[in-house]
């Protein structure tokens, strides 16, 4: 018999947990039991093992607050582990209605039936905007196709995949379980173009005004503020979701801390005690 090479067996391995073809006649609920490498839509079905289901939820720091979305939820083990350990709502979106019907029994069973939807359904057509965290363990390729979408998402919305990741938007966080992998992404705010920024003066209550430029490749920044007659870079620039830190040096020669928030075409945030805002150059006027 020959063997397939460990990459490609790996591939064949891997799951759309949600994008699947329903069967001609729908089985029973209390009787359906899918088998590890049964055919999908688009490959075949292999369930993330429970100890990484849980390194995935503490990845998203997931909380009471927050609305998980599993995009091909299965078995639905991902949305009933985040709303049973961490007390999240949840929903799973599954395209096998014997799937679907599967999860709701098995989050009824688990007693967190309240806090968890099961949506039968194309994880590309059903809207997901409102979550906070969305999880998926899906082939590249099909990461590739929800980037846009996830990359339209809340600033700060943390996305986690299972062993498959998003091209040249490389993860926030990896870790490794039992030999698999999961990835952590954070949407990132839209800050490319340039900004007018006011900023405070060390030690007095004037401001400078002066205009920054960004650069932006998903969470990677780099920027030039311009102050007429010098220009400088920013210095170890940092965007998380809406969250921005950067380092200037001041007219003393010494290093200052800025950190704030994006606000769509709006900045603004403290160093030290001041205050500093930004307001952007090229946005679309009213």
């Amino acid at each position: 018999m020959t063997r397939l090479p460990a990459l490609l067996a790996a591939a064949l391995c891997a799951v759309l947990l949600g994008t699947w073809a329903a069967p001609a006649s729908a089985q029973n609920a209390d009787t359906y039991k899918p088998t590890v490498g049964q055919e999908g839509k688009d490959v075949i079905w292999v369930p993330t093992p429970p100890a990484l289901v849980e390194r995935m939820l503490r990845m998203a720091q997931v909380t009471a607050r927050d609305f998980v979305v599993d995009l091909g939820s299965g078995d639905g083990r991902i949305p009933i582990a985040a709303a049973k350990t961490f007390g999240a709502r949840a929903m799973g979106i599954e395209y096998n209605p014997d799937m679907v019907r599967l999860s709701v029994r098995l989050a009824r069973e688990t007693g967190v039936a309240d806090k968890v939807q099961m949506v039968e359904g194309d994880i590309f057509e059903k809207d997901f905007a409102s979550a906070t965290v969305v999880t998926t363990y899906l082939l590249t390729e099909l990461n590739l196709r929800l980037r846009p979408k996830l990359l339209d998402m809340k600033p700060g919305t943390r996305v986690v995949a299972h062993l498959f990741g998003m091209g040249d938007w490389q993860p926030d966080e990896t870790s490794v379980v039992e030999g698999r992998p999961a990835f952590l992404w954070i949407v990132p705010a839209r800050v490319n173009g340039r900004w007018k920024v006011s900023l405070p003066m060390a030690g007095s209550s004037k401001t400078r005004q002066a205009t920054l430029d960004i650069e932006q490749q998903f969470q990677k920044i780099s920027g030039v503020i311009n102050f007429g007659r010098m220009n400088t870079t920013l210095r170890d620039p940092l965007l998380r979701g809406d969250a921005i830190r950067f380092w200037l040096t001041d007219e003393d020669g010494r290093p200052r801390e800025y950190a704030g928030r994006v606000a769509g075409n709006s900045m603004s945030g403290s160093v030290g005690r001041q205050r500093w805002t930004a307001e952007k150059a090229d946005a679309a006027k009213p």
